[in-house]
């Protein structure tokens, strides 16, 4: 399954108890749908209030009656909240996993450079002037292999997880109001991309250097470093894409913007 979702209204993806999350909405209606017990695994977790274009999760369940994908497709969306839906549903190998076989992730950061009365759910209002050129040249160093430890927060259900993260691709896109930073790599440390918004906003206002911004990436830091504190708000975070062996990549046509929600 592709999945879209606003996270604005859900405490993350992943299921959790007393929260309402969209994996948690997206078992209900899969389950009221097919009328068993159904296995879900999502390609990776997103935050609270973290939104998604294209999450990609597998669906297991052991179906009496075999049933059409478009129909199966066309029941679980109405059984869903306005906030997800569905976009693709299709028939996989048994072995399958959507988390384990995906190659990349790939999430996208907007800035919006005016105030906006209809997409404020989905950005993140400068109201400084960004350096923006600055901007993309910090971006481009991301790419490679790095120690991130200076980027992510302790996740403490790995908490003896490795920093290194081989980033594929990273850019700044300027589109009219928007200023969208793009990464592609083939996982994320807890609040990497949030954090690495939130470090380029801050040489975007000239108040960090790129010196300092180097030093965060070689993973060193200090107290006036404080890159936890600069974390960006989870509202301009969208998981943009997951790649996979013989899946073509999405062209990222649905792409939100300042002008509309």
């Amino acid at each position: 399954m592709t999945i879209e979702y606003g996270g604005t209204r859900y405490s993350g993806w992943q299921e959790q108890n007393n929260a309402r999350t969209v994996m948690g909405e997206l078992r209900r209606a899969a389950e009221e749908t097919l009328r068993t017990e159904v296995e879900l695994q999502g390609a990776g977790r997103t935050d609270a209030g973290v939104h998604a274009l294209a999450q990609v999760a597998h669906m297991r369940a052991d179906v009496k009656t075999p049933r059409h994908p478009e129909a199966i497709l066309r029941d679980i969306n109405e059984a869903l909240p306005a906030d997800i839906a569905v976009v693709e549903l299709e028939p996989v190998s048994a072995r399958f996993h959507a988390r384990h076989d995906a190659l990349t992730r790939t999430y996208a950061y907007q800035i919006s450079t005016r105030k906006t009365a209809f997409a404020k759910r989905f950005v993140w209002w400068i109201k400084d002037k960004l350096d923006v050129e600055l901007m993309t040249e910090a971006a481009g160093m991301l790419t490679g292999r790095h120690d991130f430890v200076c980027f992510r927060a302790q996740d403490p259900s790995k908490p003896d997880d490795s920093t290194i993260v081989k980033v594929e691709s990273a850019a700044i896109e300027l589109r009219g109001d928007l200023v969208v930073f793009r990464i592609e790599a083939s996982h994320f440390l807890w609040r990497m991309v949030r954090r690495l918004a939130g470090v380029l906003v801050r040489l975007g206002r000239s108040e960090i250097t790129m010196d300092d911004f180097r030093q965060l990436l070689e993973g060193r830091s200090e107290p006036r470093l404080d890159v936890a504190a600069w974390t960006a708000p989870a509202s301009g975070l969208f998981l943009e894409d997951v790649t996979y062996p013989e899946r073509p990549r999405k062209t990222h046509k649905k792409r939100p913007n300042s002008r509309r929600s």
